[in-house]
């Protein structure tokens, strides 16, 4: 009621002046009195005149995008403008600080990298990050407010979506390939949260991780068995001396066999263990290369040619022992691979990319083109029992492929039935540095047939 003194009062007052001035002027007309009356009640029309004409302007302000300042007119309508005008600052300002909230909010949930997805009480997007639009084949803006299941189709997402029962996440194809996690959570009037994870490669490591313990099993226990048996034999049976030995020896084949095994994957455990190779520390090749040749020549026992390139001059910033693991398995698969007389040639060249590579190459009975991706996955054989009989695990391959990787490189393959394979061991520049001019040795040896 504060409000309503003052504007009576200038009521009154506007009244009064416009009396006084009409009593002046009635006095001429010897009418004082109705003079006083006329003036009062033009003051009074006059003050509301000005009043509305306030009203008004304010009205206008209200009206528009109430951007400029309220109109600043003294007494009752300039106090309005002025508490009116503040109030809708304060709002703006509340709003703004909401909405800075909101985008800070929204742009942490697009940083996510799970899919984020929101659904109404009828199941219609109302937003979605760009990871959720990814998983469902979405378009972030022009499907909003459309039904979720009438653009992912998966029986599975909306049986799961249908059901009700959200307790446990569920699994659906993702388009164009893989697997997502789904899960829901309700909140409001009946709306949904969604969230998506793509498990496509923990699904896959989870599938090779069973593989792997199946075929360690596997390749442990054949030896097993047969050592089993060959005790049981020893125990049982009398055999004579010859017979004897020769159970002897066949049982310390089988164990080579397992300690050749529990040696490659030791070896594969400490290269998925271990920090790369430093960058700073050279190994010399020809270093390395003299070590393996040494141990292809015992192996292969004079029924190969084989040629390795001495005096390269080269150094290769890595881990010696893991250079000289890589390089031996190589030179040991085509020993066991190359028939007798055939050729093995290891030699060290430089691309025009300033990356180099080192090259095992044989005329040993090849690999059909639909083995060539998958021969440095574990316990990968293209005949397996040729591998068995040669002594390979199935596992060298993927060793080789390991220490390239862990060197920067990558192992590159090229073969053909009948016509011999190349392995590449493939390295980058930055790990590479010559010191002198490379020639050729060639190791002499008779090849038997």
């Amino acid at each position: 009621m504060a409000w309503l003194i003052p504007r009576l009062l200038a009521t009154l007052a506007a009244s009064l002046l416009g009396g006084l001035a009409g009593m002046a002027v009635g006095a001429g007309w010897q009418a004082p009195a109705g003079g006083a009356l006329a003036g009062a009640l033009a003051g009074a029309l006059a003050h509301g005149l000005v009043d509305a004409w306030r009203a008004q302007r304010f009205m206008e302000w209200l009206r528009g995008d109430m951007a400029a300042s309220a109109p600043r007119d003294a007494g009752f309508w300039g106090e309005v403008g002025y508490r009116v005008e503040r109030a809708v600052r304060r709002l703006d300002q509340h709003a703004r600080a909401e909405r800075d909230r909101l985008e800070q909010f929204l742009s942490a949930i697009e940083a996510s990298p799970n899919g984020v997805l929101l659904l109404d009480g009828g199941d219609q997007i109302e937003w979605c990050n760009s990871v959720a639009a990814d998983h469902f084949g979405l378009d972030p803006l022009r499907d909003r407010r459309q039904r979720i299941t009438n653009l992912v189709r998966s029986p599975a997402f909306v049986a799961y979506l249908q059901s009700r029962r959200f307790d446990a996440a569920a699994t659906i194809p993702r388009p164009g390939g893989g697997t997502v996690s789904i899960a829901v959570r309700q909140y409001g009037d009946g709306k949904k949260l969604l969230l998506s994870q793509d498990i496509t490669e923990r699904e896959r490591n989870d599938a090779m991780r069973r593989d792997f313990v199946a075929n360690v099993s596997h390749e442990i226990r054949t030896p097993l068995t047969v050592l089993t048996g060959f005790l049981e034999t020893l125990e049982k049976l009398p055999l004579s001396d010859a017979e004897r030995r020769r159970v002897h020896s066949m049982m310390a084949q089988q164990a080579a066999r397992m300690q050749t095994l529990v040696a490659d994957l030791l070896t594969l455990a400490e290269l998925e263990g271990r920090p790369r190779p430093a960058a700073d520390r050279w190994v010399s090749l020809d270093d390395v290369l003299g070590k393996v040749r040494d141990d292809a020549q015992a192996l292969s026992a004079g029924r190969h040619a084989i040629t390795v390139q001495a005096a390269t001059g080269v150094e290769i910033a890595g881990a010696e022992a893991e250079l000289q693991s890589a390089v031996a398995n190589l030179l040991q698969n085509a020993v066991r691979y190359t028939p007798d007389g055939g050729r093995i040639d290891v030699r060290w060249s430089l691309r025009k990319d300033g990356s180099g590579e080192l090259e095992v190459r044989d005329t040993g009975i090849g690999i059909a083109r639909e083995h060539l991706p998958r021969l440095t996955e574990r316990f990968y054989r293209v005949d397996g029992s040729r591998s068995r009989d040669t002594g390979g695990t199935g596992l060298g391959l993927s060793i080789v492929k390991h220490v390239a990787q862990r060197h920067g490189g990558e192992l590159d393959i090229h073969s053909e039935p009948g016509k011999g394979s190349s392995f590449r061991l493939v390295f980058p520049a930055a790990r590479i540095r010559a010191g002198g001019a490379p020639r050729e040795r060639r190791v002499p040896q008779q090849a038997s047939g």
